[in-house]
């Protein structure tokens, strides 16, 4: 009699996986992947965000480098204090500031460079050191002293 019990069951069984899913398997199968696309979709807005900010960070080191290679290259130091300006780049405009100081070593001073974005978002900062002043040799080249 177990036999016949067995027999019967596995029949039903049989004709039950062939009928295919019931509403709710497919409710549930839905909402789970409803779940997962919602979750990529925030993903990919952070994700473009995060690019966005990056690009104005890069963007503001390149004028932050460019502030500081026309100060280096300039025989005459820059004034002590904060003076600022304006730089296109990329397509648009960036303001800086530049701090000048001085250090413990007179013959040293310190160049602090702060970069706002477009929508006036700190960019970038950047501090380099030069010397104090430069003067000419006779063959006019411009040597830093003590060099």
């Amino acid at each position: 009699m177990s036999g016949r019990a067995a027999g019967g069951n596995g029949g039903q069984c049989r004709q039950r996986a062939e009928q295919g899913f019931t509403l709710i398997e497919m409710l549930v199968a839905l909402a789970v992947f409803s779940l997962a696309a919602l979750a990529l979709l925030r993903l990919e807005t952070t994700t473009l965000a995060n690019a966005a900010v990056l690009e104005t960070r890069a963007l503001g080191q390149v004028v932050a480098r460019n502030v500081a290679v026309e100060t280096l290259a300039d025989p005459m130091p820059p004034t002590l204090g904060v003076s600022s300006g304006q730089e296109v780049n990329g397509g648009a405009t960036w303001n800086w500031t530049r701090n000048t100081s001085n250090t413990d070593d007179t013959s040293i001073l310190r160049i602090d460079i702060a970069v706002t974005g477009p929508t006036g978002e700190p960019a970038a900062v950047l501090t380099v050191v030069r010397p104090a002043e430069y003067r000419l040799d006779a063959a006019a080249t411009i040597t830093a002293p003590g060099s």
